[in-house]
């Protein structure tokens, strides 16, 4: 048997290391391309309801259009929160001094999986694995809008079965009816960011899903590493920079972040080499939905961008994902400590899909790690 020691050393963080097969998508970073099954994302977020999505994401094709009622129906069904649940959120809204809606997720989740009795992948068949996927996806948005309306002092709003799943939500969060135009940004948005490859949270949810666990316990574990603002927890962020640099001069603040050793939140990105393609997308969405501060936003990101190959002529960055994710949420009327939730309330399709197509394959993730502490055997000292 190889030891660890003869076995090839793997890049940090995975980079590059191919770890599986899967048909759900892929991302292209040298292209500047990612696609969901054979079709290009942006493209499905340009022409496509999310309902025709998800619907995508699940069966692996597109829907015909009685087939995308029925499901819209079907999914709409799960919407309202067994009462157990409904009954303790109250407590995790309040629970801490800073309002933590994805940790808050988690908890209400892992009750769910009590409440109804949520079996593990392993004992499931297909049919009740796609089902209770179906039913977390449904009631996320349900838990994250109520959560926080409880945290603000705000009843919370009973879910509907009339309303798509972007005017949905944006109707969970503040009570109103969006204005199409309002909601079809948003469903653009969530289209956009349901998978993106092999991202820490969907590894994460593979793994989970790979020792047979239920359903939730997977996708609690990827909301776990979704938390992290190098992962999911920075469009707020790439928004605050917008609100540092105010009437100031872009280039001098990026300069001052880049002496300092900084991050320039919303640019750069892990796997993209060149331009994100959601970005052009959330751009033309902005754009679309006007106002000063999509006009901001423009006129930052040419003047950073820039600035920042001047000073990185060798490694060029590009605005990401977040930095027009927060424009586009805040026209909406999303509130910031939402944005994350928002992003969260389309990427659970994703690592759902990915859970199922993990729970049918029936192999544990086990990967090795090299040691490197002190050398072994050492003789155990005298106590």
């Amino acid at each position: 048997m190889t030891s660890i020691e003869e076995r090839p050393s793997t890049p940090s963080g995975l980079r590059g290391v191919v770890v599986t097969s899967t048909a759900i998508g892929d991302v292209r970073g040298d292209e500047g391309f990612y696609h969901y099954r054979q079709y290009p994302a942006v493209e499905l977020a340009r022409t496509r309801s999310f309902t025709d999505v998800w619907f995508l994401f699940v069966h692996g094709r597109l829907p015909e259009r009685d087939e995308a009622a029925a499901f819209a129906v079907e999914v709409a069904d799960q919407r309202t929160l067994p009462d157990a649940v409904r009954a303790a959120l109250p407590s995790i809204a309040a629970a801490g001094d800073r309002f933590d809606p994805l940790a808050g997720l988690r908890t209400a989740l892992s009750l769910y999986t009590a409440a109804r009795g949520l079996p593990t992948t392993w004992d499931a068949g297909p049919q009740r694995r796609r089902a209770d996927a179906l039913a977390v996806c449904a009631v996320t948005p349900t838990i994250l809008a109520a959560l926080f309306r409880l945290r603000h002092g705000e009843r919370i709003v009973e879910p509907r079965r009339d309303l798509p799943d972007a005017a949905h939500w944006l109707y969970l969060l503040t009570g109103e009816e969006p204005a199409p135009e309002q909601a079809r940004a948003v469903e653009q948005y969530l289209i956009a960011t349901i998978d993106h490859g092999f991202n820490a949270s969907t590894f994460t949810a593979r793994v989970v899903a790979s020792t047979g666990a239920d359903v939730v316990s997977a996708v609690a574990a990827a909301i776990g590493a979704f938390s992290g603002p190098l992962h999911g927890g920075a469009p707020d962020r790439a928004l605050d920079a917008l609100d540092e640099i105010g009437d100031g001069a872009p280039e001098d603040w990026v300069r001052a972040r880049i002496a300092g050793g900084e991050r320039i939140m919303g640019f750069g990105h892990a796997v993209y080499t060149t331009h994100d393609p959601r970005t052009a997308l959330l751009r033309e969405v902005a754009e679309r939905l006007g106002g000063p501060l999509t006009a901001r936003a423009v006129d930052v990101e040419r003047r950073v961008g820039s600035t920042l190959a001047q000073l990185k002529p060798d490694h060029l960055l590009y605005a990401n994902v977040e930095f027009y994710a927060g424009v586009v949420m805040e026209q909406c009327g999303i509130p910031r400590s939402m944005f994350t939730p928002t992003f969260t309330v389309s990427r659970v399709v994703g690592w759902c899909a990915h859970v199922l197509e993990q729970a049918g394959e029936r192999r544990l993730i086990r990967p090795s790690a090299r040691y490197v502490g002190p050398p072994p055997p050492a003789p155990v000292p005298a106590a």
